[in-house]
């Protein structure tokens, strides 16, 4: 079953359980061709109980025309189920609204529960690097390649991205994701949910590897990802949802509005 399929199943088993209230606001940033700017890289979805999602706006130019026909109004009020359950359909679209959906929900359960979420979630996703690893960097974190350096390690990144391997000539970066095979520490970006490549990724690393998935897109339940090997989950959760709309609205930094989070597999107790 592809890794979509078991966030629904998540998500349904939750239902299950949870009341999920309505959505009151959703936001789309304005699009930009050639790719959005550091203030337009997220939307968001707001529910009736304060809770949030967002997502990354991970679009072609081509998608431009449809991009724009979305408007608040046709989400709000709708369960967010609706939309979460998309997730997997390979329309960008959707499964950009479906991700933010899922993590709006996972929020609201966080809220309603009381649940106790760590932010022990350091910059290199508790990898502990040392100057023995082999560490696999999937996606550019261009501000952690010089700590990795400093410390010893060798490093290799992957990357979907061919203008980076041009851009940066200096760094190690390979579109080969077998190159992964022999990393023993990995650390992934969350965006390769969205974009449908962290199956293929996980598929290759070496079952010893240590693999810590990082980004603020990771708002939801780690299951999913522990079931399939990984180790450490870290991302975001949202304090404040209308706050944070009205923050990304205006470009602004997040701020109080949002926290880190951190779920670490070996002390993890799963609600669902």
């Amino acid at each position: 079953m592809g890794l979509n399929n078991e966030f629904k199943k998540m998500i349904t088993k939750l239902s299950s359980k949870f009341i999920f209230p309505s959505i009151s606001n959703i936001f789309f940033p304005p699009f930009h061709k050639g790719g959005q700017p550091k203030n337009a890289h997220f939307m968001a979805v707001s529910l009736e109980s304060g809770a949030a999602g967002i997502s990354f706006v991970l679009l072609d130019d081509e998608k431009m025309e449809q991009y724009n026909t979305l408007k608040p109004p046709d989400f709000i009020g709708k369960d967010p189920q609706e939309f979460a359950l998309k997730f997997g359909n390979k329309d960008p679209i959707k499964e950009m609204i479906s991700l933010a959906a899922i993590n709006a929900i996972c929020q609201h359960v966080m809220r309603q529960t009381h649940f106790e979420v760590e932010s022990a979630i350091d910059s290199l996703g508790l990898l502990s690097v040392s100057a023995d690893d082999r560490i696999g960097m999937v996606g550019l974190f261009s501000g952690l390649v010089k700590t990795i350096k400093d410390i010893g390690a060798e490093l290799i990144v992957i990357e979907k991205n061919e203008q980076l391997i041009k851009k940066f000539p200096d760094l190690p970066i390979s579109l080969d994701v077998t190159k992964l095979k022999t990393c023993n520490k990995i650390l992934c970006t969350s965006t390769t949910i969205l974009n449908n490549s962290l199956d293929e990724i996980l598929g290759v690393c070496s079952p010893n590897a240590f693999i810590s998935i990082i980004g603020p897109t990771a708002g939801y339940f780690p299951d999913p990802l522990f079931a399939r090997g990984v180790d450490v989950v870290g991302g975001r959760v949202i304090k404040d949802g209308a706050q944070f709309l009205r923050l990304l609205a205006k470009g602004k930094r997040w701020g109080d509005a949002t926290q880190r989070i951190c779920f670490q597999k070996k002390i993890y107790t799963s609600i669902i």
